[in-house]
């Protein structure tokens, strides 16, 4: 199997667990096999990364998942990542996700269950927040789901104009309305989820027309359709990660779907495992076929390349990344690991 297209990726961890911060590695072409060459840690606990790009090249994102909550820019045009600027604080407590749209950063707050947008300089650096939109609720986990926890945000089209929002707290994804010319963020809408789902992340079809939730606190995967046009997710079938059951304590924790819409996978901790999932060719109904062991402990996101001939599991507990090859049914066979400790995201550039 030959790989092509990104040949380099970053790594976010933990450094308040004995991470290094964000970790540079090349991609070999032939297997998949990551080898580090850099490591950056400017902001505690670069746990989640994402990608834009300035006036100079690729400009790479991370939210330092802190009390204070901030992100931080990084010119990676060259061989080793460079500071854009100083760090920028969001405005809430402990942001794990963020993206870029319309001209801003945006980040997912979990502690504070906001989201913050933060327009972007030409060379790619983040000012002061633009726009912050809270939230209230709760839901019946009392440990979980005292209020809301904004968990992940995501852009769903083109046009940056609609940024979803899933709240863990408030068992909802939240469609959000970004202003591109005034950094304002609104309300448009939201989905609600059966009480207890506790939704972590979600990941759209490729055809832009479907989106998967994926519960953290119910092991399910709910499929929505989205209309693009009217800014509306509606639930169509919620389909159980574990159809006969688990006597484990699962928190599931990263869905991706592959780049022809047939598959999807999911990250499962406490099982430790990647659900594979087959998805019909409507994007509608979803069927479990098998799982696989992550190749370690606590698989906190879980990254198809480029390609679309590769997964790699960010494993947290057991501080690696692994890699697995893609049979042609999509079950995983794994390829390899790297040490990384405490593991949390994996980017490719």
């Amino acid at each position: 199997m030959t790989t092509t297209g990104a040949q380099r990726a970053f790594i976010g961890s933990f450094t308040t667990s004995g991470g290094r911060g964000i970790v540079q590695v090349t991609v070999d072409p032939g297997t998949g096999a990551l080898t580090p060459t850099d490591a950056v840690a400017t902001v505690p606990n670069p746990s989640y990364l994402a990608l834009g790009r300035g006036s100079g090249g690729p400009v790479l994102y991370c939210v330092s998942e802190t009390a204070e909550g901030a992100v931080a820019a990084y010119d990676v045009s060259g061989p080793a990542p460079e500071p854009i600027g100083r760090p920028v604080p969001v405005g809430g407590a402990d942001p794990t996700h963020l993206a870029v749209a319309g001209g801003h950063l945006v980040t997912a707050n979990y502690s504070s269950g906001s989201v913050t947008a933060l327009p972007l300089a030409a060379d790619g650096a983040p000012g002061a927040p633009s726009g912050l939109l809270g939230n209230k609720g709760s839901g019946p986990d009392a440990d979980r789901q005292e209020g809301p926890h904004a968990h992940q945000v995501v852009v769903p089209e083109a046009s940056g104009r609609w940024v979803l929002s899933v709240d863990l707290g408030t068992d909802e994804v939240r469609v959000c309305e970004l202003d591109a010319a005034s950094g304002e963020l609104r309300l448009h809408g939201a989905l609600e989820l059966p009480p207890g789902t506790g939704p972590r992340h979600l990941v759209v079809h490729p055809r832009g027309t479907h989106v998967y939730v994926l519960g953290e606190l119910r092991p399910v995967v709910t499929v929505c359709r989205w209309d693009a046009a009217a800014g509306e997710l509606r639930a169509v079938g919620e389909y159980p990660l574990f159809p006969d059951g688990t006597d484990a304590h699962v928190q599931p924790s990263a869905p991706v779907i592959s780049l022809d819409g047939r598959r999807l996978w999911a990250a499962v901790r406490g099982t430790d495992t990647v659900v594979v999932l087959s998805v019909s060719q409507d994007g509608e109904r979803l069927e479990v076929l098998t799982s696989v062991p992550c190749g370690g402990s606590w698989p906190r996101d879980l990254v198809l390349h480029p390609s679309g001939d590769r997964l790699y599991a960010a494993n947290e507990r057991s501080g690696d990344v692994t890699w697995f090859d893609l049979d042609e049914d999509g079950v995983p066979r794994r390829a390899g690991s790297l040490e990384v400790p405490a593991a949390s995201s994996v980017l490719f550039v």
